[in-house]
């Protein structure tokens, strides 16, 4: 079937789109974010507004954020950030009662939301945008593992004017390092969140302050992220004798008998006793071997070596 010129078009341009959008986020899910569409356009508006464009951002690796700052956005932004598929529908029911009496609408973005937003798409808030960042927000939580989202989320999110992510944060509010972040910084950054450029988590105004204190309390009841990997512990083997054991082979001569990773060790009190007895009892089937070893690979096939210690 032959499409008319405008059909062609469109088919080319969503193919087009699909495929570059897949490949951006495939890319980003091992590549590090180091500038967003919003940094550049801050840095615009700043330029247009005669000022000199600021620009603080250097990527950090998950494993050097301190752990508290995932725990605190957390708690700030995203109580099921680790449960939800992208979207939080229980926070959206709510919001949608609560802006039915409120005059100041409240959303309801989590953080992966948040990321697509802040990696692929522009600030303003439109029905346009939203819509993109459902599809992008889809495509993250798809491709990415909870941990890579919020990775990028840390590290792209902006945190006060010309400042993005939480190294420079650190470096410029806290003079540190995110590594060395304190609970109650981490909990000062996540309370700026909602605004950045009106709040400034170094020199806090009351209002933040009371949400510090909120942050602090709530992330002591978050599940911890990432969530620890559990480990069940092995179940103790019952000790059981050696056939030798049971056939008191080697009791008589053998000052002890030990076995350690398939590896059975045998003090003897008499070389020429203990040589005779196991080449008879084995039926020839030990033999001496560099390491002075001895192989009971056709009387026991479940030992690889015998090793005596004289």
């Amino acid at each position: 079937m032959k499409f008319s010129n405008p059909l062609r078009i469109i088919r080319n341009l969503l193919l087009f789109f699909f495929v570059s959008t897949t490949v951006m986020v495939v890319v980003y899910r091992f590549v590090p974010v180091y500038v967003t569409p919003l940094m550049v356009i801050r840095s615009v508006q700043q330029v247009f507004k005669g000022e000199s464009p600021a620009w603080h951002h250097e990527w950090v690796p998950f494993d050097r954020i301190s752990p508290h700052l995932p725990m605190a956005v957390i708690a700030s932004e995203d109580n099921r950030f680790a449960t939800h598929n992208g979207f939080d529908f229980i926070e959206i029911q709510k919001a949608m009662k609560e802006n039915e009496k409120r005059k100041r609408k409240r959303g309801a973005s989590t953080i992966s939301q948040q990321t697509a937003k802040n990696v692929f798409l522009w600030p303003q808030s439109s029905w346009l945008r939203k819509g993109f960042e459902v599809y992008f927000t889809w495509m993250i939580e798809l491709f990415w593992s909870k941990e890579r989202i919020m990775t990028v989320y840390l590290n792209s999110i902006e945190m006060g004017k010309g400042i993005y992510g939480a190294q420079a944060a650190a470096r410029y509010k806290f003079h540190t390092t995110a590594a060395k972040l304190s609970a109650g910084q981490c909990a000062l950054i996540a309370a700026t969140l909602p605004n950045p450029i009106r709040f400034d988590s170094a020199h806090p105004s009351s209002y933040i302050l009371k949400r510090q204190g909120q942050i602090l309390r709530l992330m002591k009841l978050v599940a911890k992220f990432p969530p620890e990997k559990l480990r069940f512990p092995r179940k103790k083997r019952n000790k059981q004798l050696l056939p030798m054991q049971q056939k008191g082979i080697f009791t008589t001569f053998a000052k002890s008998i030990s076995v350690k990773n398939r590896i059975l060790k045998i003090k003897s009190r008499k070389k020429h006793k203990l040589l005779s007895k196991c080449k008879k009892s084995a039926d020839n089937a030990i033999y001496l071997n560099e390491q002075n070893s001895y192989n009971l690979g056709k009387a026991f096939p479940f030992i690889y070596l015998l090793d005596i210690e004289l």
